[in-house]
């Protein structure tokens, strides 16, 4: 059960309202995520924006849910790992043994995706300082150094979206239940 209520758009405050409708519009159904957000309609809106922002990256979009994985999978954000992994399939067409290591937190079976996945945890668990030696490598897989920045970018959409969630014990959408992830054991 959500900490705080999962809005709808008759329930929401004014400033939230369009972009519940959005999304039921474009979706068919409310992300839970978006219904938490909505009590803080500056949080929903910026959410909105910044995803925006972050799909006209020159990353591609199998680059930029690789980032939201390593992400959500690092912070234990349940939710968004089945989120991601819903566009990762459906739509990155990311292979399946990529998703699944990404999943299950395992080296991936693609260098250069394993080599985007290190650079996205070392952003993480640096804050952002990197060591020369991982950004050699992120350039040496043929990433660039506005590629580097918008890891940087999706790493914060990521940070908004996984710690909004795992603070509103955010439940899981039925339309995703088929994705639904657990943090493997260690």
């Amino acid at each position: 059960m959500s900490r705080v209520p999962l809005l709808t758009p008759e329930t929401a405050p004014q400033a939230a309202k369009p972009f519940l409708e959005n999304a039921l519009k474009t979706s068919g159904f409310i992300p839970n995520l978006l219904a938490v957000l909505a009590n803080a309609p500056a949080a929903l809106e910026t959410y909105v924006t910044v995803s925006g922002l972050n799909a006209k990256a020159e990353l591609s979009l199998a680059d930029r849910e690789v980032v939201q994985l390593i992400a959500a999978t690092t912070h234990g954000c349940d939710f968004c790992v089945a989120g991601h992994t819903a566009v990762a399939r459906n739509k990155a067409k990311l292979p399946e043994a990529v998703i699944e290591a990404l999943r299950q937190l395992g080296e991936l079976p693609d260098a250069r995706y394993e080599t985007l996945a290190a650079f996205t945890r070392e952003v993480i668990a640096t804050r952002g300082d990197v060591s020369d030696a991982g950004f050699e490598a992120f350039r040496g897989a043929g990433y660039t150094d506005g590629q580097a920045l918008e890891v940087i970018l999706g790493v914060s959409l990521a940070t908004l979206c996984n710690f909004a969630n795992v603070f509103a014990r955010t439940p899981l959408n039925p339309e995703l239940a088929q994705y639904r992830w657990e943090k493997p054991a260690s």
